[in-house]
């Protein structure tokens, strides 16, 4: 082994390894004999290419270049496609319009105007789509959100089942087509905090009658009901505390499996999925227990649930058909990949898609490691601690490694123990990285999820200080070289734990939060009250924003940070990226912005991912005084001494 500093070490897992022949995989579906899903590519621009597999043959692009699925609903999008008997109905990235596809035709289902759809769903019954619809025609308003039908015969007539709510989701009509269940929501909760589930009788004409809220409202979040084959409604409730399977029984909602354990997850996009029929007495389902997402056959005649061991930690997008199941999973070694699930096989796992070609050499990965530790106001918080590793490097023997936090997007929301190279990247050049899943983390029951309600900004900003001083003090890092790192709603965290705590000496905001003010003003629809929970009414609460704001308080930072932003970001505008730097510059603290043409809210494309993340590395090894052996593009770093 070679004795190097930590940050020094020379590592196979580059920028490039993030990108190189990697995609996002994402909504899977069933249709007969095929599997379909989704690939992000970063190396095409972030075009989201329809791939379909058959059960026995290898994996075609199924939707040629250069068409690409994506609804720009809620942002986020998600929901964007669903096939039923060989036929593709799927919103088309460039124009938001629905389309269907056979056979290598085209042909639109919708006409044109300023309308998004998503949540897409057949009903056969009546041959249309149901779906959800945002009427973005109303300029200087927002934009309008309806459950629609639309008819499979090219018309384009739209009819309108519900409206009235703020936001919609998960249409979903009956096997026999009488009946119709959705979800909606209304300002200033989301969706995780207070649901409606509707139920409602089809008409006729195809229109919704006795609609009745039977689940959810104040303080009860309701996630993907569903219909069994023989018309029972399930749906997932956080009324017990923790996000339970229930059943509408005999006008009772009835609990299937009471656990201390989550079957749900933040929806944050349309279409997810944790759970689905294998038959009609049996559910395949994934939950998570202290972090760790496990799959699972329900048996729904006598309530037991038998855990399946697949290895795997991260298990999303559960979806059955004809008694074989497909999903999402990873582990701490694995790279997200589609598995088939098929019990009564001699293989009962197999893979239908990789995310990556190859997965790093399993020698230069860091093992994610729980921990639980007292927060700073008395109480407990949760993440995962990596040690660096690289087996080729050892560091000077008095030296301790440089800590690195990082902070999950949301912030409702939580880490996962997921082969993640963004960690990787960190740990195998001598960084060791403190994952944090703080108080208003999701995984942990309701109540762990609402101690960020009127609190963020306070009690996140707590827990990642505490989490870093608890590392310190057993040893395992640089009490005087941590840093802190995290996008979006992770960002501002960042930025609120380096100007309100004296816990980091260096920080990186990707397209983070700022001016919450500014926030409150400026951002789309679907969040734009998701502050009134988190911090309080504005402009009711105008004070409260200002004494959260990182930018109202810049005399208190101290330290350098870097800020890495897309300049067509709606969600977190530039702006406020830039304001931040320019208050530094003119206190003379160390700043650097770099900013990315052709991007918003999120990287997708592969030069993006690659320049951000080098530049980052940069950025510390210039503020913590160490070399990296990587071949790095230099950042511009205003105020920064020689002495870096």
């Amino acid at each position: 082994m070679t004795t190097a500093a930590y940050g020094c070490w020379q590592s196979p897992i580059t920028a490039a390894t993030l990108t190189k022949g990697a995609v996002r995989l994402s909504e899977p579906h069933f249709d007969g004999t095929h599997i379909y899903w989704l690939e992000s590519r970063p190396q095409e621009k972030g075009r989201n290419v329809l791939m379909r597999s058959d059960l026995e043959g290898e994996p075609e692009e199924y939707l040629p270049a250069p068409h690409s699925v994506r609804t720009r609903a809620h942002e986020y999008g998600g929901g964007s496609y669903c096939v039923a008997n060989g036929t593709v109905y799927f919103v088309l990235d460039t124009d938001q319009r629905i389309y269907q596809w056979r056979d290598g035709q085209l042909q639109p289902l919708t006409n044109e105007g300023l309308f998004r759809y998503a949540d897409l769903t057949p009903d056969p019954t009546r041959q249309r789509l149901l779906c959800v619809r945002e009427d973005h025609r109303q300029a200087g308003e927002e934009e309008r959100s309806e459950v629609v039908a639309i008819p499979l015969d090219g018309s384009g007539e739209v009819q309108v089942l519900a409206s009235g709510a703020d936001f919609y989701s998960n249409p979903r009509p009956s096997p026999d087509g009488s009946q119709l269940v959705y979800l909606c929501w209304h300002h200033p909760d989301m969706p995780w905090d207070a649901t409606e589930l509707h139920l409602g009788t089809v008409a006729a004409n195809g229109s919704l009658t006795n609609d009745q809220v039977i689940a959810g409202g104040e303080e009860e979040s309701v996630f993907q009901p569903r219909w069994s084959p023989e018309g029972t409604l399930y749906f997932v409730s956080d009324r017990s505390n923790w996000w339970n399977l229930y059943r509408w029984n005999n006008g009772q909602p009835e609990a299937l499996c009471q656990m201390e354990a989550e079957f749900a997850t933040p929806q944050w996009v349309f279409g997810m999925s944790t759970y689905d029929f294998l038959d009609a007495h049996t559910l395949l389902c994934t939950f998570t227990e202290d972090g760790q997402w496990q799959l699972a056959r329900l048996d729904l005649v006598h309530g037991s649930l038998t855990r399946i061991d697949t290895g795997l930690t991260d298990i999303s997008n559960v979806q059955c058909h004809h008694g074989d199941g497909i999903f999402l999973g990873a582990n701490a070694r694995q790279s997200a990949s589609l598995w088939h699930f098929q019990p009564n096989a001699i293989e009962p796992l197999t893979i239908v898609a990789r995310s990556v070609d190859t997965d790093p050499n399993g020698r230069y990965l860091s093992a994610p490691e729980p921990l639980t530790f007292d927060t700073d106001d008395g109480e407990q918080a949760h993440g995962f601690f990596y040690p660096p590793h690289n087996p080729d490097y050892q560091a000077p023997e008095q030296e301790r490694p440089p800590l690195l936090v990082m902070c999950h997007g949301g912030p409702t929301g939580a880490t996962q123990t997921a082969l993640n190279l963004k960690i990787q990247f960190w740990t195998s050049r001598g960084f060791a990285v403190l994952d944090v899943n703080y108080r208003g983390s999701t995984g942990y029951g309701r109540r762990y999820r609402d101690r960020l309600k009127d609190n963020w900004g306070v009690t996140d900003v707590i827990d990642v200080a505490s989490g870093t001083r608890a590392l310190a003090e057993r040893g395992l890092v640089d009490a005087q070289r941590c840093a802190i790192r995290g996008s979006s709603a992770g960002g501002y965290t960042v930025l609120a734990a380096l100007t309100f705590t004296n816990a980091f000496h260096a920080g990186a905001s990707y397209y983070g939060i700022g001016d919450l003010e500014a926030l409150a003003r400026d951002t789309h629809k679907f969040e734009s009250r998701y502050l009134d929970t988190l911090i309080g009414p504005y402009p009711e609460q105008r004070e409260r924003y200002r004494e959260r704001s990182p930018i109202q308080h810049v005399d208190q930072l101290h330290c350098p940070v870097i800020f890495l932003q897309g300049e067509d970001d709606k969600v977190v505008p530039p702006n406020q990226a830039k304001a931040m730097t320019d208050a530094l510059t003119d206190k003379g603290i160390p700043n650097a912005l770099v900013l990315f043409p052709g991007e918003g809210h999120g990287f997708r494309q592969a030069p993006a991912i690659e320049r951000a993340l080098a530049a980052e590395l940069y950025f510390y090894g210039r503020v913590f005084g160490f070399t990296p052996a990587d071949a790095l593009k230099p950042v511009d770093i205003t105020h920064l001494p020689e002495t870096h």
